[in-house]
């Protein structure tokens, strides 16, 4: 049975390639969700690729997905203001990574907090799209030194 990794992409996320593009760059989120698919078959994983723009959906799927082999959250704007989302996070028993296209910490004093991280084993960002493959690694990395 092939593991599965949820990717959770959060607010706005579904106007990627149209909205901002000289900041969260010209792919579309189905563009990402097909090279997400792509990667996951090439390290042996599958991938359940979902966006919403409610934070109460988003809760409920990190905790559907508490015992998947991984999650990778983009929550977007939520990730600076979703207490809720944090502890779904802690709740999770799967490793978490969290991705962002840009780089927070290079934009406005409010996105550089997230509280997203706290809940995160890992953070990637301001690699855009390619973000989300790394995440795909490392948790398939994590998997294999978990054993």
């Amino acid at each position: 049975m092939t593991a599965t990794v949820l990717i959770l992409n959060g607010p706005n996320l579904n106007l990627l390639g149209e909205r901002e593009p000289e900041i969260y760059g010209r792919e579309s989120l189905t563009d990402i969700e097909a090279a997400c698919r792509a990667k996951a078959d090439e390290l042996g994983l599958s991938v359940e690729f979902r966006q919403s723009n409610s934070e109460a959906e988003m809760v409920n799927l990190i905790q559907e997905a508490r015992k998947a082999a991984g999650i990778i959250v983009n929550a977007g704007a939520l990730s600076h203001t979703s207490i809720a989302i944090l502890d779904a996070l802690l709740a999770a028993q799967a490793p978490v990574i969290e991705v962002h296209l840009s780089n927070i910490y290079r934009r406005e004093e409010f996105r550089r907090r997230s509280y997203v991280s706290q809940g995160a084993t890992g953070v990637i960002c301001g690699l855009g799209s390619q973000g989300y493959l790394l995440a795909l690694e490392a948790v398939a990395k994590l998997r294999q030194a978990k054993g």
